[in-house]
């Protein structure tokens, strides 16, 4: 396991409850079997181990379930063990419930329609395409008239001749 790895999983157990305690009987036929029942279900755990009253200290203790379950020591910290096992089947059904949720109708239909946009955006634009401002009014319209195009807080400020600034 590289560092950077067993720094993942140190970050990912920080937040994980202990599952169990590991206490005088210390490690055991039943505690390897729980531990194994665990690594079924996920790749990652964390055990605790009572320290007045182990018989043996932390690391030796973690040595010994990592062998009986045949997973990897990722840190022993005071009382606290973290454990992992690759676990294939987990990896597969992850990556299934992601294919079947990507194939669900009406998921990533904003993706999709910031792709539409964004293609738009770089497709050349045809000269007879009307471009509308953010005010609504098309900017050919505005210069067919004869009139410039204005946006709506110009006749706020009074810059439009014949609108008054402050009605009272």
């Amino acid at each position: 396991m590289t560092s950077k790895t067993r720094a993942e999983l140190k970050a990912q157990a920080n937040h994980l409850p202990a599952l169990f305690q590991v206490g005088k009987g210390g490690v055991s036929e039943a505690l390897l079997n729980q531990t194994r029942d665990a690594f079924r279900t996920r790749e990652l755990i964390k055990l605790k181990a009572l320290l007045e009253t182990i018989p043996e200290p932390p690391e030796a203790l973690a040595e010994q379930i990592a062998e009986g379950c045949g997973a990897e020591v990722v840190q022993v910290i005071g009382g606290s063990m973290i454990f992992y096992k690759e676990n294939p089947e987990l990896r597969e059904k992850a990556k299934q419930k992601k294919k079947a949720a990507a194939q669900k109708p009406g998921v990533g239909i904003r993706a999709r329609k910031v792709k539409q946009a964004r293609e738009q955006r770089k497709a050349p634009q045809d000269s007879t395409q009307r471009s509308t401002p953010q005010h609504g009014v098309p900017k050919r319209a505005a210069a067919q008239r004869g009139a410039a195009p204005y946006r709506a807080s110009q006749t706020a400020r009074g810059k439009r001749p014949g609108k008054a600034r402050n009605p009272k």
